[in-house]
C-alpha cells in the first residue's frame, strides 16, 4: 500500500486536470445515485481535504444524512483514473461558503470557473449556494499504464 504522502500529490494532479468526476451517494435503503460534480482539492495542513460547491437538493441532504460519505470517481478518455472515498459533511458558514467561492473562481482553467454562471448563484451567500467538504479515507490513481502492466497503481486508506 502507498503512504499518504505519497499518493496525495499525484491524485490532486490528476484529479484537477479530469476535472469532472462521478460522486455517488447512498439512500437510507442502500441504493446508490451518481452524479457529475467539479470537486476541488487541497492541503490543509497535512491533510488532504476536498471542496464541492453544489446545491443542498432534497436527495443529496437525504442521501448524506442516511449515509455522510460519497465515492469520487474520475475517468479521462486516456483511460487514467483515480478515486477519492469519503466523508461527507455539508458547511454552511458565510466564511467557509466565501472560501469555497473563491477557490474556484480564482483556479486556473480548467479547475476554476465563475461560480455565478450557475443559475440561482450570484454570490457564496445565495441561498442555493452550498458547500460539501470532502475527507478522504481511500484514495485510489491508476494511471492507464497500470491497467495494462499491473504496475504504478497508487492506493491508501486509512
Amino acid at each position: 500500500m502507498t503512504s499518504y504522502q505519497d499518493i496525495v500529490e499525484p491524485f490532486i494532479e490528476m484529479a484537477h486536470k479530469i476535472v469532472w468526476c462521478s460522486v455517488a451517494t447512498v439512500d437510507k435503503k442502500g441504493r446508490p445515485r451518481s452524479r457529475i460534480l467539479h470537486p476541488i482539492w487541497e492541503m490543509e495542513g497535512d491533510k488532504l481535504v476536498g471542496w464541492i460547491a453544489t446545491g443542498a437538493t432534497p436527495i443529496k441532504l437525504a442521501h448524506l444524512e442516511a449515509s455522510a460519505f460519497v465515492s469520487c470517481n474520475y475517468w479521462s478518455a486516456e483511460q487514467d483514473t483515480c478515486m477519492a472515498e469519503c466523508a461527507a459533511a455539508w458547511v454552511a458558514d458565510d466564511a467557509t461558503k466565501a472560501a469555497v467561492w473563491d477557490k474556484l473562481a480564482n483556479a486556473p482553467a480548467p479547475l476554476g470557473y465563475d461560480p455565478a454562471i450557475v443559475p440561482g448563484w450570484e454570490d457564496s451567500t445565495s441561498p442555493s449556494f452550498s458547500a460539501l467538504r470532502l475527507e478522504p479515507w481511500r484514495i485510489r490513481v491508476m494511471p492507464a499504464a497500470a491497467m495494462l502492466t499491473g504496475e504504478g497503481m497508487l492506493l491508501w486508506h486509512s
